[in-house]
């Protein structure tokens, strides 16, 4: 018998990057009484909900999470979700735990890219939407333009009519405001907290049926080992009670419930049992994994697991093999065993990810969304003290079953620039093989869309952004595969290699100041093969940068005066990768990125290439 459960709302807020999201959570938490004062509240900050250091920094969500209020005796499950394409698999998971969807649009920008993806994720689920156009007190808000360009949006995604018909709340989500017309705004959220309530369907549940839920997020608690989060789709869930736990693939495990928890506010809640609706936490297991079905052993029935989107992007993880491994990484990771476990243990919860063993017993070939998928990992691991290298990032090519042709994946490309900037973003994009499809100018602005190759874009973004002075904007979203658009070209200049192993010194950059830009200063420890500079031409340069000049007379070294050297040293991580060539890796440490050609030897490199010159004219 099913029933309706009308005390809870399941809802998850999905938005374009940097539209407000996290930011209108923190006004929903604070309006509904998490917090005893004011002070409290304002003591908690900004974005309560990123809590992850690397979301702070960025001022983005990269991992989903779960929270709750209660309104007017109405229980408010809420699930604040990463906008960025690249985390896309965060989304797709977490849209099975709910009923609705808020909608978040800026009120100047209208829909982007990852409005567009998220909003195509929810529709797919058949979720109820409610679009929320935030930032309606900024400079320029255009709310009724946004709302028509919202709802072309919804028609163009094959949105049904009730979909379509969807309730409109207005708001600015850092002042904890909101009102059904931008210009009758209200001093609280309470039109927001009504439209939920409203709008959102309560969940239909099974109440005399066996207790089954789907995990769709991870948790780990120092103290009770690994939660797994789901929504229980029917039955009741006790502490203590047996439970056959079915993963995607491999054999059943029986076990026990021995932690059980609901949200509140911002904390988990012990709890005795959950009834069918509810969103809960639970742990009892060794091992859980996304997409395991937790149900009674007397019914062990396995729920669909959750399907994302395809990795387009792979880049291959290998132990530090540099003359300075082992200088900075906490003793103990710096082994092929341990990062094998730690990168097979990320895909335990980032569905999106994909890892395979190498052609050797120290390498790994990581597969995922994008650059930024990547980079994020890359960086969470150097903070816990891994020490490793990477390889330049390559695109995932398909052979297309029928044709036999070479299909290699295409973004779609959203930029916005000056006008007197889009001769040099379309000579950029053109020599990238982009095709324009839509073009459009106001206001001194140029809006271009373009479909680009993967690989074209592996690179573009500090690129892009010099070009255009920090002023551009470019957004990408996946677009499918089309047949193999030919070669693109690389890197402009070559690097500039250290000759030797030592101390650089200022003697030695003066002598080869002219020879490009440096990433390295002074008195930096170098050794042969690493590269220590951009040079000026398009070829590769060995120099000597540790160099100095003996003076006999007085038997000393001299190293020279400050002279005026070319160093860049505001190189991110990022940067770093989009930076590195084909015959170069990146050699991550907690608390150093250094850029090594794959053969430091130069001698034996130097032979490897005209060898290799040679076998091309041949």
């Amino acid at each position: 018998m099913t029933e309706i459960r009308s005390d809870i709302r399941n809802i998850a807020i999905i938005a374009h990057v940097d539209h407000g999201k996290t930011t209108l959570v923190d006004g929903m938490l604070k309006q509904s009484k998490v917090f005893r004062d004011a002070s409290a509240a304002g003591a908690a900050g900004e974005r309560i909900l990123d809590s992850n250091a690397l979301e702070r920094e960025r001022g983005i969500t990269i991992l989903a999470k779960n929270t709750a209020i209660t309104w007017n005796g109405t229980k408010i499950n809420i699930v604040d979700t990463p906008g960025h394409a690249d985390f896309g698999g965060e989304v797709e998971r977490v849209l099975n735990m709910v009923d609705g969807a808020l909608l978040l649009v800026d009120a100047v920008e209208g829909p982007m890219p990852q409005t567009r993806f998220v909003l195509r994720k929810a529709l797919a689920q058949n979720l109820r939407v409610i679009v929320v156009i935030n930032k309606v007190d900024r400079q320029y808000a255009r709310p009724a333009e946004v709302l028509n360009e919202t709802f072309d949006l919804f028609i163009e995604l094959g949105a049904n009519d009730h979909q379509a018909d969807f309730p409109v709340v207005y708001a600015v989500g850092l002042e904890g405001r909101a009102g059904y017309s931008a210009e009758t705004m209200e001093d609280n959220l309470t039109a927001l907290f009504e439209t939920i309530i409203k709008e959102i369907p309560a969940p239909e549940i099974e109440v005399d049926a066996p207790p089954r839920l789907l995990v769709t997020t991870l948790e780990y608690d120092n103290y009770k080992g690994q939660i797994g989060v789901g929504r229980l789709r029917s039955g009741v869930l006790r502490r203590g009670q047996q439970v056959m736990r079915i993963p995607a693939e491999g054999a059943p495990e029986k076990g026990n419930i021995a932690y059980l928890f609901t949200y509140h506010n911002l904390a988990k809640q012990e709890v005795d049992e959950v009834r069918a609706g509810d969103i809960l936490a639970f742990g009892g297991f060794d091992r859980i994994a996304i997409s395991d079905t937790i149900a009674d052993p007397a019914y062990a029935e396995a729920l669909p697991p959750i399907s994302v989107e395809q990795p387009t992007v792979r880049m291959t993880f290998g132990i530090n093999t540099s003359p300075f491994a082992g200088r900075e990484g906490k003793t103990g990771l710096g082994t092929s065993r341990k990062l094998r476990e730690r990168l097979y243990n990320e895909t335990r919860h980032n569905l999106a990810l994909r890892v395979e063993d190498g052609d050797s017993p120290e390498k790994f070939i990581v597969s995922c969304r994008g650059e930024l998928h990547l980079g994020i990992l890359i960086e969470t691991m150097r903070r816990e003290g891994y020490e490793f290298e990477v390889s330049k990032p390559e695109v995932i090519l398909q052979d297309d079953a029928e044709s036999g042709e070479l299909l290699e994946p295409v973004e779609e490309v959203h930029i916005e620039v000056a006008d007197d900037l889009t001769g040099t973003v379309v000579e950029m994009l053109g020599a990238r093989r982009g095709r324009m499809i839509n073009m459009s100018t106001e206001s001194g602005t140029t809006y271009m869309t373009y479909l680009v190759p993967t690989r074209g874009l592996l690179g573009l973004r500090s690129r892009f952004l010099t070009a255009t002075g920090g002023m551009g904007q470019l957004h990408t979203i996946f677009y499918g595969y089309e047949p193999y658009a030919g070669s693109i070209p690389g890197r402009q200049f070559g690097s500039l290699v250290a000759w030797e192993t030592g101390k650089s010194t200022n003697y030695a950059f003066d002598q080869v100041k002219q020879r490009g830009t440096f990433l390295i200063e002074p008195g930096a420890e170098v050794y042969e093969g690493m590269v220590v500079g951009i040079h000026i031409r398009a070829e590769d340069l060995a120099v000597n940068v540790c160099k100095t000049k003996q003076l006999s007379a007085v038997h000393t070294v001299y190293f020279g005066k400050e002279e005026k050297v070319n160093i860049d040293l505001s190189m991110s991580l990022d940067d770093y990768i989009e930076f590195i060539a084909e015959d170069e890796l990146l050699e991550v440490t907690p608390n150093t990125l250094r850029v090594r050609k794959r053969i430091l030897n130069n001698e034996k490199r130097l032979k490897d290439l005209k060898a290799k010159e040679k076998l091309a004219e041949a």
